[in-house]
């Protein structure tokens, strides 16, 4: 299957990529993810760990990755008002895997942009606000990840 855009034309900052290494344990890491996105206004109303289910159903051996489906909830009202479309993404993910024991990724990919580069979300000022609005929020999570 060909795709119908070359995704090498996009850079990080269009996706609204980012992405931190956290030194220590990967449950140890979840929770700190956790506390670090609650305390900048986001609720995890989904997680779970597509390692286990793996390990489980197929026999996979694959090491700790876990996601936190992150949402927050004034920022998702004005989003729907925009677009109902969105919730094929939501929620907006930070995803934790084990590069090795005691060194962990941490990756988030903007819902909010991506919405708008597929053309679910509509291109005018309010959904432009949107994503300034998420991309502080999450700015702010990776900030604090990083120190």
């Amino acid at each position: 299957m060909s795709l119908k855009i070359d995704p090498s034309i996009f850079e990080a900052e269009d996706l609204g990529e980012k992405s931190v290494t956290l030194n220590m344990e990967h449950e140890e890491a979840v929770e700190y993810v956790r506390e670090i996105c609650e305390r900048h206004g986001f609720g995890i109303p989904v997680e779970f760990s597509p390692s286990d289910l793996l390990n489980e159903k197929v026999g996979s051996d694959r090491d700790p990755y876990y996601v936190l489906g992150a949402c927050n909830p004034r920022v998702a009202d004005k989003a729907l008002d925009q677009t109902m479309k969105l919730g094929g993404l939501f929620p907006c993910n930070m995803v934790i895997w084990e590069e090795e024991p005691g060194i962990q990724q941490v990756y988030h990919l903007s819902i909010m942009r991506v919405a708008r580069l597929i053309g679910i979300a509509p291109d005018n000022d309010e959904w432009e606000d949107i994503v300034d609005e998420t991309g502080k929020i999450v700015e702010a999570v990776f900030n604090e990840l990083e120190s």
